[in-house]
């Protein structure tokens, strides 16, 4: 956010946590991000293991149904623009997209 506001560039802050994305939305994000679902998961995270994901051979679908459902397990934070998204980790990511 400090990069963000740094350069005057108005942004939407969107909590997934609170309000997971759509289907649409987080296939959308997926595809500007030149991802696979599994690329976007938080591997570190407990639910995986609760779940007993096989990250490796789950399909896509299957993984964004979890996702949505457990929106713990998404890659954050995520900043996009209509024609592309990059993962805010490290925070100088974000200048890629400006």
């Amino acid at each position: 956010m400090e990069i963000i506001e740094s350069h005057n560039i108005e942004v939407e802050i969107i909590f997934y946590l609170k309000n997971p994305p759509t289907v649409t939305e987080l296939n959308s994000l997926l595809e500007k991000l030149e991802m696979k679902a599994s690329d976007l998961v938080r591997k570190g995270e407990s639910i995986i293991k609760e779940l007993n994901i096989d990250l490796p051979n789950i399909s896509d679908d299957d993984l964004i149904s979890i996702m949505i459902e457990h929106p713990i397990l998404i890659e954050r934070p995520i900043v996009f623009n209509e024609a592309s998204a990059i993962i805010g980790r490290p925070p100088e990511n974000v200048k890629e997209l400006m």
